[in-house]
């Protein structure tokens, strides 16, 4: 199993990811934030095929499911990568590494 936690910033919300992969190549993907819209999206993508998702990237289910429910000021939000990652570290197609964004404004 991955753990991923993402803190996404000046919202204040936090995303915490389990995925688990539940054959050769679908990941089951548990989900909890406080944010709503991160919530609503995380009950749409339960189970992901890896393989499909990474051959499709972002034309894939995933980042279908993102498109649909983070609009706005939301299209910049730091999850969906933090998703994408963890499917692939728990599918053993990535290695687990942390990422980091930095942003300072001069």
């Amino acid at each position: 199993m991955v753990e991923v936690k993402v803190e996404a910033g000046i919202c204040g919300f936090v995303t915490e990811v389990k995925a688990f992969l539940e054959d050769e190549q679908n990941v089951g993907l548990k989900v909890t934030s406080n944010c709503e819209k991160i919530s609503k999206l995380a009950n749409r993508i339960v189970t992901l095929d890896a393989y499909n998702e990474i051959k499709e990237g972002f034309n894939g289910e995933l980042y279908k499911v993102i498109r649909e429910e983070l609009t706005g000021c939301c299209s910049g939000c730091a999850v969906p990568v933090g998703l994408f990652k963890s499917m692939q570290v728990a599918a053993n197609l990535a290695l687990p590494k942390d990422i980091n964004i930095k942003i300072t404004k001069k």
